[in-house]
């Protein structure tokens, strides 16, 4: 059921204080921050993914007190991951396009280049130096050669979640750390159970086998075994000897490598977005699986009395730096046609204010944006939310690199081919790295 509009006189002066943040003067390139021009006007955005809570915070929390305090609309539509690309193309082809609209750093540099998107730098000088730095581990996420085209709403990354229950049935640990992803496997390898056929009914380690999941995969193992996706101009850096053993540890837990036996089943099948009470933690059918932060506390809400707990991020050995893909989560970006560059900024800005940040993540389970919340309840009194925010400094994200959305499909479909054993892994790998080579060529 709808709630009612909330357009109470505390959500009122919260967003007034937001909008201060807006602050005064600008450069001849970008419109007035000042300017508010919302009487009146609609504001189109579009947010990705369709979290039934996220949704139910926005559309009943937030645009209510946003229109209450600059007089504007605010009609919000929620698209699937899935379909989020393909739909805002079709948008901007027919200039249809919203004024607003969300996606994951892998897609910034591509709308930056097309100019699809304003620039945000000369904005986000405008906050106070204490915001800025506030938001600092975030920011980077949106930036493109050193201009800010998005900004980040919330902070994620694929980490390790485990069945307490199972370790100590296994005979491990269950507050046990780990130096490295080998001994995490080791770990795992006591942890599967398998039929009397040999057949693996409980995997140990369940890494994601599916589109996008593979490529994710894919970049935090070979961040662990302290390789690179691309380097600093841009070009492909992962056909290497860490790339290689990154592929060989992602192919080995289900393929068996170097004598050891597969850990894990089901390659391809999609487990990321199920809902907690099928999440292959809690059906028994996996004791360590990769997960998003947004996943591990769901399934915390979910399953009060289900012992599960997060593994920090390792190196591939013992003697590598910890690493995992993640970082900067999903942000806002404008789109260079609207007719409302300020008001939507506004949005912006209030969506990154910290008690309404903090709302809105917490409705979805989501790791802030802002440093300053680790010190707040939500994060000290949860041992999961305090894991998640420690590991943030290890996070790696996608590169913001024009082509990279193709790129990283281009991974994927080597990446399966590898997971399938379709040729070997060095071949496999380096013909991947031709292919994205290309992509990103193209792209520049």
């Amino acid at each position: 059921m709808k709630l009612p509009p909330v357009r109470s006189t505390a959500a009122v002066l919260a967003l007034t204080a937001s909008l201060a943040l807006t602050g005064c003067g600008q450069s001849n390139d970008q419109p007035d921050p000042d300017a508010s021009g919302g009487a009146g006007a609609t504001l189109t955005v579009w947010f990705p993914g369709n979290d039934p809570a996220e949704v139910r915070q926005v559309e009943d929390v937030i645009i209510p007190a946003f229109e209450s305090a600059t007089g504007a609309q605010v009609e919000a539509t929620f698209v699937d991951w899935g379909d989020l690309s393909t739909k805002l193309s079709a948008a901007f082809a027919s200039g249809a396009a919203p004024d607003l609209f969300g996606h994951g750093a892998a897609a910034v540099a591509d709308y930056a280049v097309n100019e699809r998107i304003l620039p945000l730098t000369d904005y986000v000088a405008r906050w106070s130096a204490e915001d800025r730095q506030d938001l600092s581990a975030a920011l980077p996420g949106g930036t493109v050669d050193g201009v800010q085209y998005m900004i980040p709403l919330r902070m994620d990354g694929q980490l390790l979640a485990y069945d307490k229950a199972d370790f100590r049935a296994a005979g491990l640990d269950p507050e046990q750390t780990f130096d490295s992803w080998e001994a995490i496997r080791a770990a795992a390898e006591q942890l599967t159970v398998r039929a009397a056929d040999g057949s693996i009914t409980r995997s140990g380690l369940l890494m994601a086998t599916d589109p996008i999941g593979r490529q994710q995969s894919f970049a935090t193992l070979v961040q662990a075994a302290g390789g690179r996706q691309v380097d600093q101009s841009g070009k492909v850096d992962f056909d290497t000897s860490a790339g290689l053993a990154a592929l060989d540890f992602y192919t080995g837990l289900y393929l068996g490598q170097s004598g050891q036996p597969a850990v894990a089943s089901g390659v391809g099948v999609p487990y990321s977005s199920n809902a907690p009470e099928q999440q292959p933690l809690v059906l028994d059918t996996a004791s360590i699986t990769m997960l998003n932060g947004n996943g591990i506390q769901k399934i915390a809400d979910a399953k009060p009395d289900f012992e599960i707990g997060v593994i920090a991020p390792a190196g591939l050995t013992a003697g590598d730096a910890p690493a995992a893909f993640g970082g900067p989560g999903p942000g806002l970006m404008i789109n260079a046609e609207t007719k409302h560059p300020d008001l939507a900024w506004q949005f912006i800005t209030h969506l990154v204010q910290p008690e309404v940040n903090l709302d809105y993540i917490k409705t979805f389970g989501g790791v802030p944006v802002r440093l300053s919340a680790a010190s707040d309840p939500y994060v000290t009194g949860n041992p999961i939310m305090t894991a998640l925010v420690e590991a943030l400094p290890h996070l790696r994200p996608n590169p913001n690199v024009p082509g990279w959305v193709q790129a990283r499909d281009t991974m994927d479909q080597y990446l399966e081919q590898a997971l399938n054993a379709k040729a070997a892994n060095a071949e496999l790998l380096s013909q991947m790295a031709a292919a994205v080579d290309t992509v990103l060529t193209q792209s520049r």
